[in-house]
């Protein structure tokens, strides 16, 4: 039995799982697909950030972003999908989960084929737009860079170790600091928990031939987020991202790995804040505070700030 990463046992961690819930939300008639979604903020907000995660990612492994950017009055949900094998069949049943959602437009935050398929949902979706902005973190916009995209077909077959160790191989055996070494150790731990159907139809999304038209998403406000060291990604991929969206905005960390939101999560966090800072006082705000304004000023000397219950606590 492995054992448990020391993110799995942060009070931080532990905090989010006692406090939010995991729910599950069955998004077609016979009931075969369920998204796991955590909800976080205020439900008044009906523009929120979704994030999506990466092959080896569960809803969870965003527990940072939803604890720190829902205290500040924003509300973050984190998306788990079901088993798909097509893009359009993925784009379909995230669409019925964000009309579940009573949902009209969302941020879209995509970590690695996360944010390859929250491309591929504002580009299908354009006709009636639903994505209001794009945050890309270590993604890319063409399947055909990874190197199994010519045994994708057959990944369906494979059973769960050889497909477990097919991930694994992208997570660097190099030293690397406390805070990266902490992220692998939960995402690893999180990839455990993915059973053989869900492994394979998320690596046959990931190879499969297929990419972004990007001048169709040329509106939509951008920023790209990633890490300057060692991740999984090359610098060619990242450089034909930046040449794909060259209206974005870029935000750099020196190091965080593969998953900075995890290693990094403080600034991943500030770089979300200034992201959506654009939409403040505007219809399609993820903040509460800039649509709902305090219909009083605070004291002199005292902070407010919003929690789980759309009330206002004033810390004197």
């Amino acid at each position: 039995m492995s054992s448990i990463s020391d993110l799995s046992q942060s009070s931080e961690y532990l905090s989010f799982r006692s406090s939010i819930p995991l729910r599950r939300i069955i998004v077609n008639s016979d009931g075969s697909k369920s998204w796991k979604i955590y909800d976080s903020g205020p439900k008044s907000v009906s523009c929120p950030l979704v994030c999506i995660p990466p092959v080896s990612g569960t809803a969870d492994i965003f527990f940072k972003q939803i604890m720190g950017l829902s205290s500040r009055g924003i509300r973050v949900i984190a998306a788990e999908p079901p088993s798909y094998w097509n893009v359009k069949e993925w784009c379909d049943g995230f669409r019925r989960l964000i009309d579940c959602l009573e949902l009209e437009r969302i941020h879209l935050f995509g970590a690695s084929l996360g944010g390859f398929m929250a491309q591929k949902f504002a580009e299908l979706t354009r006709s009636y737009p639903r994505v209001a902005s794009l945050v890309l973190c270590n993604t890319f916009t063409d399947t055909s860079v990874f190197e199994y995209r010519d045994s994708a077909a057959l990944f369906w077959l494979l059973p769960s170790l050889v497909l477990k160790r097919m991930l694994m191989g992208n997570f660097t055996n190099e030293k690397v600091d406390k805070r990266i070494a902490e992220s692998i150790d939960f995402m690893v731990e999180r990839l455990e928990t993915l059973n053989q159907t869900e492994l394979a139809s998320r690596l046959t999304l990931n190879c499969s031939p297929s990419h972004v038209q990007p001048q169709l998403l040329s509106h939509i406000p951008t920023t790209i987020l990633d890490v300057w060291d060692e991740s999984a990604l090359s610098s060619k991929v990242r450089e034909d991202l930046y040449k794909s969206y060259p209206q974005a905005k870029l935000a750099h960390l020196k190091s965080g790995g593969n998953f900075p939101y995890l290693s990094r999560s403080d600034e991943v966090n500030l770089h979300l804040l200034i992201h959506l800072r654009q939409f403040d006082e505007s219809p399609i705000s993820a903040s509460f505070l800039s649509l709902h304004k305090l219909q009083s000023q605070p004291d002199e000397g005292s902070v407010s700030y919003f929690n789980q219950q759309d009330k206002f606590v004033k810390i004197t």
